[in-house]
């Protein structure tokens, strides 16, 4: 269902659902290279799904036995959500993804060469031909039973207009369900990408569904999502922590909470667990060795922790004076940083809580000596400060 972008007068804008679309299992191998094992990928589907994703992408079946084998475990342990398998425009990749899952609540998704560039540099194959592979390959899969199909167009963003709506309609004629714009090199602006998902949009007739895959080599991933969707898209491709190819994909948890707290004013709404997101990325990053970035949004190390003064002086008397995301909303949890920039107010926030008075002087040199001239040049958690000002204070006033 669309959804108008303006609500009638006195009346709330009708909240439109965005459907997820997870390819974290597929883009998830590119980030530290490592390979997930057909049992791992089950463990993190299984978890995905829990949070309440549309979808599941298990990976390309016809890459290797253990991509086979994997998608063969999770299309037999989802409950809820649909499954996916990436294929390219080949009739024997489509024949080893059924082979895999089988027909039942599986979706193909092919790979369409979606920009004369590609057409010309990558695959050298002509327009027609670009469009014939299209018509075979997704007539070769109704043939087959496969209930849901989509077709993704890939570097949509540099394919001219002629090309991106031939290839739709094509497809449309053999039968999809789906179309995905994909923006692969992430050369889009919002704007820019909001106008080619309206006209995907335009050429894709209803129910046929419309999604998105943005990719975050200028870090507009998210943007771009967005952008898409208030274009009319009906659905988002991403993946958890925002891994994937190059700088990464679309990130599921920056959507979600995007969505959290601005469902009102953009008429849309997920229903994703955000409190579990945490733990999947934790186990994700376990399994392929993925360290955690200091400074990414709502998962990296400090998404939640303040390090300067002047925050921690507003945090201490009202967490949201500086936090706008609540870190408990996303199974984080706030955190008070020592560094050189640090103030007084958290000092005192410490003796206050330890029943310590001290008189100005002593203030000054507990200050000296634990914040500005702290020897080492790391961020500390507030409970380090606290253990050596323990250490250092109720330890003399014992012996006194």
């Amino acid at each position: 269902m669309r959804v108008s972008g303006r609500p009638r007068k006195g009346l709330p804008m009708e909240k439109r659902r965005v459907s997820i679309f997870d390819t974290t299992l597929r883009d998830g191998e590119q980030a530290p290279c490592n390979s997930m094992k057909p049992q791992e990928k089950l463990e993190l589907a299984l978890r995905i799904e829990a949070l309440g994703v549309d979808v599941v992408e298990t990976g390309f079946p016809a890459s290797s036995p253990a991509e086979t084998e994997a998608t063969r475990l999770i299309s037999r342990h989802l409950t809820r959500a649909r499954f996916t398998t990436f294929c390219r425009a080949v009739r024997s990749d489509i024949d080893c993804a059924v082979a895999a899952g089988g027909t039942r609540n599986h979706e193909v998704q092919i790979l369409a060469t979606s920009s004369e560039l590609h057409l010309d540099r990558k695959r050298r194959i002509s327009r027609k031909e670009s469009i014939d592979e299209i018509v075979e390959c997704v007539t070769h899969a109704r043939r087959m039973g496969v209930p849901y199909i989509s077709l993704a167009l890939e570097d949509a963003s540099r394919g001219s207009d002629e090309l991106l709506r031939a290839q739709i309609e094509a497809g449309v004629d053999a039968g999809i369900t789906c179309v995905v714009a994909a923006d692969t090199s992430g050369c889009m602006t919002p704007a820019e990408y909001g106008e080619l998902m309206g006209k995907v949009r335009s050429w894709t007739p209803p129910p046929l569904s419309v999604f998105t895959h943005c990719h975050e080599d200028f870090g507009l991933s998210t943007a771009n999502t967005l952008a898409g969707l208030q274009a009319g898209a009906d659905g988002v491709q991403t993946t958890v922590g925002g891994i994937g190819e190059r700088a990464g994909n679309a990130a599921l948890e920056e959507l979600v909470a995007l969505l959290s707290y601005k469902s009102d004013s953009l008429g849309l709404y997920t229903d994703i667990d955000t409190v579990a997101m945490y733990g999947v990325y934790e186990a994700l990053r376990d399994i392929i060795g993925l360290e955690q970035p200091r400074n990414k949004a709502i998962f990296g190390t400090y998404a939640f922790g303040s390090a300067a003064g002047i925050h921690q002086a507003g945090i201490l008397r009202d967490p949201a004076t500086y936090e706008f995301v609540e870190p408990d909303r996303f199974g984080r949890e706030r955190s008070l940083l020592i560094a050189r920039h640090s103030g007084r107010s958290v000092l005192r926030h410490l003796l206050e809580n330890m029943r310590v008075d001290v008189d100005d002087d002593r203030m000054e040199a507990l200050y000296r000596r634990h914040i500005t001239e702290r020897v080492g040049g790391d961020c500390e958690d507030i409970s380090v400060l606290r253990r050596r000002l323990a250490d250092e204070l109720l330890t003399v006033g014992a012996a006194h």
